[in-house]
């Protein structure tokens, strides 16, 4: 992989990188923008460096030795006549008078800092490049990314032409039978990797993307600080090199929480989540559960789902158009047809049924669990278990059952000072657990 990064426009787990800028005018922003950038970012961290302001900046060094050249021309900034040692022996650079006052006017108008945004454009360019819909799984990778799922035979076999379609997946069925745990099995296994911009920028308007709460990092690309007539020719550092990313919402999903945040007082705004998804993975769980009606929700993403493009809208009231590019996962413990009506099903484009699993499989995830938690089996316990307790529901077994029941008698041994192990006894009080009883409360 190092290898392969040494050349602009490499690939990293067959994802084409986006080249690193080889003059000014390749970053598509402004000289204005980009001018006080540099003013905002050496105000805010005191940086003088050419090395560190452009690790600041995410520019390659020449870059960044350029725009500092060009801010000594306009009597924005100056030499402070002292070179750092440990920065192989820079000059150091400070703001002069000029350059504190244009500083904060720009400041004033935006109190954005730091890296350098990506134009829409040139964003957009490299999301084709990097796009979900080229994965290609095969059954044993997505086998794989579902790692101790006992799965019905015919489930892989769903969900993997809906995983490589990259289009939006339905899941739905009883609760606690893996709808979430799929989810985040078919996460597991795209496992590559994507380019993330830091920010992007759209009619002068800076929109923070990347989000360590949500991105995992893979590598840090940062040009060699001990060299200002050289880059290292890495791909573009105003991208991080991410896993996919993977949004995972729940009931507290709102509609605003799809649209850009603005900051009033620091005058940025915040890519929503959909957004900070690109490239990956968005997953609404628990659907039917959210403050908003289900329908309400699934016209959000008409126009997303279906064209591939998202419309959002600056303070000003300005539209514009991002791309979309995420493999959306609805999940619901609710009947699709409870919940949606026949246009909005019809946008979703596979609907899988995760159904709580036959005794045979019921059997196999208990001892699987039981294996995994060093609980021994007992044969009279299981019995009790299949031919007392489970015929009070009606035979209605389902996947978190197994685990929930172990954990319970795993807990009553530990307080009663005994080795794990299972018995009838056992069996009934862990089971006590499992459901409420349907009963008047006095108040």
């Amino acid at each position: 992989m190092q290898a392969n990064q040494g050349q602009a426009g490499a690939t990293a787990a067959g994802v084409q990188a986006p080249p690193s800028p080889r003059s000014l005018e390749d970053t598509g922003i402004s000289p204005v923008m980009l001018r006080d950038l540099l003013l905002k970012t050496m105000f805010r961290t005191n940086l003088d460096s050419t090395s560190a302001i452009a690790r600041a900046i995410a520019l390659p060094v020449p870059l960044t030795q350029e725009l500092i050249d060009a801010a000594r021309g306009q009597r924005l900034l100056e030499a402070t006549g002292t070179m750092h040692a440990n920065s192989g022996n820079e000059m150091g650079f400070q703001l002069t008078d000029a350059g504190k006052a244009r500083a904060l006017d720009a400041l004033s108008q935006s109190e954005y800092y730091g890296a350098v945004p990506v134009p829409l454009e040139q964003y957009s360019a490299q999301i084709r490049r990097q796009s979900i819909r080229n994965i290609r799984l095969t059954r044993d990778q997505l086998m794989e990314g579902m790692g101790g799922l006992i799965l019905p035979p015919d489930m892989i076999g769903n969900l993997g032409p809906a995983v490589t379609s990259g289009r939006s997946i339905l899941m739905y069925g009883p609760p606690g039978n893996g709808k979430s745990s799929i989810s985040h099995g078919i996460r597991k296994a795209i496992g590559d990797r994507v380019y993330v911009p830091r920010a992007i920028e759209y009619s002068g308007q800076v929109i923070s993307v990347y989000d360590p709460i949500v991105h995992a990092a893979a590598e840090a690309a940062l040009d060699d600080p001990n060299s200002l007539r050289r880059t290292s020719n890495r791909f573009d550092n105003r991208y991080v090199w991410c896993e996919r990313p993977s949004v995972i919402t729940g009931g507290e999903l709102s509609l605003d929480m799809l649209d850009l945040s603005y900051n009033p007082v620091s005058r940025t705004y915040q890519a929503p989540l959909q957004l900070k998804a690109t490239g990956g993975i968005f997953i609404i769980d628990d659907l039917g559960r959210q403050a908003e009606p289900p329908q309400k929700i699934v016209n959000r993403w008409i126009v997303p789902l279906e064209e591939s493009r998202d419309i959002l809208a600056l303070q000003s009231g300005e539209k514009f158009t991002v791309p979309f590019d995420t493999l959306v996962i609805f999940s619901t413990n609710f009947h699709p047809n409870e919940i949606f009506d026949g246009a909005a099903l019809r946008r979703i484009f596979f609907k899988i049924k995760i159904d709580g699993p036959s005794q045979e499989m019921f059997l196999k995830i208990f001892a699987m669990v039981a294996r995994k938690k060093q609980m021994p089996l007992n044969e009279e316990a299981l019995m009790y278990l299949l031919k007392v307790k489970y015929p009070t529901i009606e035979m209605n077994f389902a996947n978190y059952q197994p685990t929930f029941l172990i954990d319970q008698m795993i807990a009553i041994c530990a307080f009663e000072g005994i080795p794990n192990q299972m018995s009838p006894e056992l069996i009934e009080r862990a089971w006590g657990n499992m459901f409420v009883r349907q009963e008047e409360i006095a108040r």
